[in-house]
């Protein structure tokens, strides 16, 4: 069935009636529009208008009416094709819509955290108590209704606002509620990878998905569950002997979510403190209950399946954090990454607290934070930012220290995506940052036309900026090739017979490295090289991000399995050097035509990829980030709705991510060009609440950049 012009958001079925013996399938679409079918006919047989935003929820009652909640923060009421009320209310997008047609009343859940109660057009009552948006409702016997929410609970309600029940359970957004026919008992789905059934205050079951998210979930007549995921696959489960799949099915399903990696954040632990496999002896206390087991070097996640007794494995472990210091050079603290994690004596008898601390910030500034965060007198300042300041040595700000910075960027060491010399101490050294990018010359930020004695703007205009719109496309563009190649030389007498490549092949790759040069055979070498085991693939995807600006490597890169194949570096299994360069590999392609048309027709995979890895490390935020400013530029003048609330969507998951300084400027950056001008693009980024997490980036004292741009952007935003 087809008929929108954009993505289709949601969907509900009308009952039979005289007009439609067999029912219609009416759908909710981005492009504002709600269409009606049957199920004789492919096109619809009516289209109803009036919503100004994306149509995200649609619900039928009695007699063939409709209600619908949109982006534009209204719900409406439709009977014989003409919209009869507009319920309006909410402060933000009306994401979920449920009819309780025994009271003639109707239910409205929005992204302003509250639910609407309407009868004949008026507002009956509102229901507080979610933390955060509310994305499904759905109705049960006798008059009480259930909402979920991105607050990762659920919660049963009374019509007259009382809240009789939060269920607990789920560890991050519940996005789908729906009843089993019993009109009691319940199952949801969740951004955690899981669906859960519920047969009272706690879950009754689990069921884990090979999967990032399951984005809906409904039972059928029979009693049967229906999810629908992230990897575009609809699943059935039962409960019933004759229905269900074959044991080799149901083996092989079990495989798919035990080979799945699951982010966690495992903070500084060590992987010999976690419990080998002898803790799985002692049975679960509940249904959904995880374990974290060491099998050899690897942390294994289980799940406590009530159903059959029994610890399941649902994926290994990968730190989402960007793992441990030895791996990544950084200190752990609190799930986040850090150059330097002090131990400070404040009181005699009293544990140490720990000073978490970057080198690009201002020790005043972490000082400050931390006074803040343990309640500590200001009286404390000078002497805590003096002891910062001692402690690291004299490292000049906005540079790296190579003691304790990741493993390529110590001093005379190769340095991918650099064109650095060795020695040349450790803020050249830094290709991590540094280059050619206009965002990081020199530590600072010169708008396009600026000249380098100009001053950023701290006007709160919205038709004139220094910041955005960018209208020219990001590059890494130093390189050193001599480096580079020495370091393939060092990696092609380790790999294995069948990886090697003649040191003639890899000394004729200087040429395309320096732009003079494109031969099939130097293009042959390159995609050998890309063929080598993850830990040493790193300097090949060096030299395709520096080689690939150039139009006829553009081109042989644009293909889709060439495309495919350097998205899949960018993934939390593999080493963060490969996931920055693949990145910036992609980063570069968009300096050619032929580049943005195929990344552009990637641009699911490739974000969705991305976002798996926002918390690896900074240098990888800034890397995606780029991308994603890379995206909105080529987006910029174009009617493509859905790119736009992707890259928005993509924005606001990586700054809820509270990414390292610069990658949240490019972010903000990205945002504001999307937004300049474009009436459409403010609207959804205002139904996504976009405003929240720059708020945050307003209240920073240094880089100074970072604050006025987000205020320029939320005066856009009215804000």
């Amino acid at each position: 069935m087809s008929g929108h012009s954009n993505f289709v958001a949601s969907v509900c079925v009308v009952p039979p009636d005289d007009t439609y013996p067999n029912g219609l399938i009416v759908t909710g679409s981005n492009d504002n529009t709600i269409l009606a079918f049957t199920l004789e006919s492919p096109q619809p047989i009516f289209k109803l208008t009036g919503h100004t935003g994306t149509v995200c929820a649609v619900a039928s009652g009695k007699f063939g009416f409709l209600l619908s909640g949109s982006w534009d923060k209204t719900a409406k009421v439709w009977l014989k094709q003409k919209c009869v009320m507009t319920l309006e209310g909410h402060e933000a997008a009306v994401w979920a819509v449920a009819v309780i047609s025994e009271h003639g009343m109707m239910l409205t859940g929005s992204a302003d955290k509250s639910i609407k109660l309407w009868k004949a057009g008026k507002c009956e009552n509102t229901f507080h108590g979610h933390e955060d948006c509310v994305r499904g409702l759905t109705v049960m016997n006798g008059g009480e209704f259930l909402s979920c929410s991105n607050d990762a609970t659920v919660k049963r309600w009374l019509l007259t606002g009382d809240c009789v029940c939060t269920y607990y359970g789920h560890a991050n957004y519940v996005y789908s509620v729906a009843l089993f026919p019993n009109g009691q008992d319940f199952v949801t789905s969740s951004e955690d990878r899981t669906v859960k059934v519920w047969r009272g205050p706690e879950s009754a079951q689990t069921i884990p998905h090979p999967t990032q998210s399951v984005w809906t979930v409904c039972t059928l007549p029979n009693g049967d569950i229906v999810t629908g995921a992230s990897d575009g696959i609809i699943r059935v489960f039962t409960s019933a002997p004759e229905r269900m799949a074959s044991a080799e099915e149901l083996q092989a399903y079990e495989e798919q979510v035990s080979a799945s990696t699951v982010p966690a954040q495992v903070g500084d632990i060590k992987t010999e403190d976690i419990p080998g496999p002898e803790v799985l002896i002692n049975p679960g206390r509940k249904d959904g209950q995880q374990k974290m087991v060491r099998q050899g070097d690897k942390i294994e996640l289980y799940q406590w399946d009530a159903a059959k007794a029994s610890w399941t494995k649902i994926g290994d472990v990968v730190g989402s954090s960007g793992g441990s210091q030895q791996t990544s050079g950084k200190t752990l603290y609190e799930g986040k990454e850090y150059d330097y994690v002090f131990s400070v004596d404040i009181q005699e008898g009293m544990p140490p607290l720990k000073l978490p601390y970057n080198i690009t910030e201002d020790p005043w500034f972490a000082a400050q934070r931390f006074l803040e965060k343990h309640e500590l007198s200001q009286m404390f300042l000078d002497q805590v930012a003096k002891f910062i300041t001692d402690n690291t040595k004299g490292v000049t700000l906005g540079t790296e220290n190579p003691s304790y910075s990741d493993p390529f960027t110590g001093e005379g060491r190769y340095v991918p995506g650099s064109g650095a010399a060795p020695g040349a101490g450790a803020g050249a050294g830094t290709g991590a940052t540094h280059g050619a990018d206009p965002f990081t010359g020199s530590g600072s930020y010169k708008p396009a036309g600026s000249s380098s004695s100009s001053t950023t703007t701290t006007s709160t205009t919205t038709s004139s900026n220094s910041f955005f719109p960018i209208t020219s496309f990001l590059t890494f563009d130093q390189a050193n090739p001599t480096q580079i190649l020495g370091k393939i030389k060092e990696f092609n007498g380790t790999v294995g017979d069948s990886f090697k490549v003649p040191d003639s092949s890899i000394d004729d790759l200087a040429s395309l490295i320096e732009g003079q040069s494109a031969s099939q055979q130097q293009l042959q070498t390159v995609q050998r090289l890309l063929s080598w085991p993850a830990n040493v693939v790193f300097p090949a995807l060096d030299v395709v991000r520096v080689c690939v600006k150039h139009p006829q490597v553009n081109q042989v890169f644009s293909n889709q399995a060439s495309v495919q194949q350097l998205i899949s570096f960018i993934n939390p299994d593999k080493p963060p050097a490969c996931q920055m360069l693949a990145l910036r590999c992609l980063t570069n392609m968009f300096s050619q035509s032929q580049g943005r048309t195929a990344l552009c027709e990637n641009r699911d995979t490739l974000l969705g990829s991305a976002l798996t890895c926002k918390k690896t490390n900074k240098n990888v935020q800034i890397a995606i980030a780029s991308v994603i400013l890379n995206y909105t530029i080529a987006l910029r003048g174009t009617e493509d709705i859905e790119g736009k609330s992707q890259c928005l969507s993509a924005a606001q998951s990586i700054l809820e991510a509270s990414p390292d300084h610069e990658a949240s400027f490019r972010i903000i950056v990205s945002i504001g060009t999307i937004l300049s001008g474009d009436e459409e693009a403010l609207a959804l980024a205002q139904s996504l609440d976009l405003q929240n997490p720059i708020v945050r980036l307003v209240k920073l004292t240094e880089p100074k950049k970072v604050p006025e741009c987000a205020q320029l952007v939320l005066n856009i935003l009215k804000v």
